[in-house]
């Protein structure tokens, strides 16, 4: 999912206006969505099932001379210039949209350091297809996106050769530094791309970790309860998003219900006993590439999520998503909202099958759900 251009492939990018030859770095990384397991997965070693989508955040790399610039289509802003203070990446302009790009310069450049790498100055370039044309978010992990292509985008500039591991967990200790909370399931997602069965590691094992070891130690060592492993489609199946066109807070979303979990803890652990069965009965229908097992599953999902939402009294399948998923029931399928809920987007496993598919697909924009016509990456 990265290119590295070489001098004789596009002069006018690799050229610059003194004749210098610049290498330009081109990272992508893949938007996700949760098929089933969420908010259960924020709890270590509880699983999820996420799929990348080919809607992607683009990252451009090229050395540049005593200071950097930022330019991204997600910015107000055309440019940002950007300098070192005391060997950290520095920006004047504040935007929570940089948060995420920042801490990922700032990782990776530490681990760079603590590789003896010499730090150099870069024009940085950041497209992203992960809203909609007005700037309304899809639900698909734009912040995770953005993280995993910098990281990529970065190690090839530093010339660090990392493999997929390596890069999640840059990309997810750059990101939690951020965020605070969550999963890092959409990390694993972005960077691996295809669908994955995945398992939160302990996020305060890494925090403390942090305190004592050098981000080069933590990152080569095992982090408890963290499990990545690759998911197929059933191939007579088709994955369906339909977008609400509401787009939703994760990060408070899961704020609440951590708030509300603490008041009701015999029900949220029912819960997350339950969700841990449903998973693990779905991660079978995948390997068996049973898709009447993975709809029961995606049905029972959403049972547990509406039993969640009851439990914190926090709105995880608004108006919108109910109507939407209804009426794929009422054609005799499954659907379920994907991710924290409260808008954004819901899923359907469905056969792949032209009727079907046409009639969900026709009553979904009675309703105004959008048909995002994506469909799940390859692995990278």
């Amino acid at each position: 999912m990265h290119e590295l251009l070489s001098p004789n492939q596009d002069q006018e990018l690799l050229i610059n206006n003194i004749g210098r030859f610049l290498i330009l770095i081109t990272a992508k990384a893949s938007g996700k969505l949760y098929i089933a397991g969420e908010y259960a997965v924020v709890e270590k070693g509880y699983p999820a099932i996420i799929s990348s989508v080919d809607k992607f955040v683009t990252v451009s790399v090229e050395a540049s001379e005593s200071e950097g610039t930022l330019n991204s289509n997600r910015f107000t802003d055309n440019m940002i210039h950007w300098n070192r203070e005391n060997g950290k990446f520095q920006i004047d302009t504040r935007d929570n949209q940089l948060e995420f790009i920042i801490a990922a310069i700032n990782c990776v450049e530490e681990y760079a350091l603590q590789l003896g790498k010499k730090l150099s100055y870069f024009n940085i370039n950041i497209e992203s297809e992960l809203d909609s044309d007005n700037g309304r978010k899809y639900g698909l992990g734009s912040s995770a996106a953005v993280s995993v292509a910098t990281v990529r985008a970065l190690s090839k500039f530093y010339k660090l050769d990392l493999n997929n591991k390596t890069i999640y967990k840059l990309a997810a200790l750059s990101h939690l530094s951020v965020q605070g909370n969550g999963s890092l399931g959409d990390v694993a997602a972005s960077t691996y791309g295809g669908i994955i069965y995945y398992t939160s590691p302990d996020r305060n094992w890494i925090i403390n970790s942090l305190k004592k070891e050098p981000l080069f130690t933590i990152v080569h060592q095992e982090w408890p309860n963290l499990s990545i492993e690759p998911l197929d489609m059933p191939n007579n199946s088709k994955l369906l998003i339909g977008w609400t066109g509401s787009p939703a807070s994760t990060s408070i979303l899961v704020e609440q219900i951590s708030y509300s979990k603490a008041q009701k803890l015999k029900l949220y652990e029912k819960f997350l006993k339950d969700s841990k069965i449903c998973l693990e009965r779905m991660q079978e229908g995948f390997l068996n590439a049973d898709l009447p097992a993975i709809q029961a599953q995606i049905s029972k999902n959403r049972e547990l999520l509406t039993s969640l939402s009851k439990i914190t009294n926090v709105v995880i399948e608004t108006e919108k998503l109910t109507e939407m998923c209804n009426v794929v029931e009422n054609i005799g399928q499954a659907a379920k909202s994907s991710g924290a809920g409260g808008g954004d987007c819901g899923i359907a496993i469905v056969p792949d099958n032209n009727e079907i598919i046409d009639n969900i697909l026709t009553a979904w924009k009675e309703i105004d759900v959008i048909d995002l016509k994506l469909n799940i990456t390859d692995r990278s």
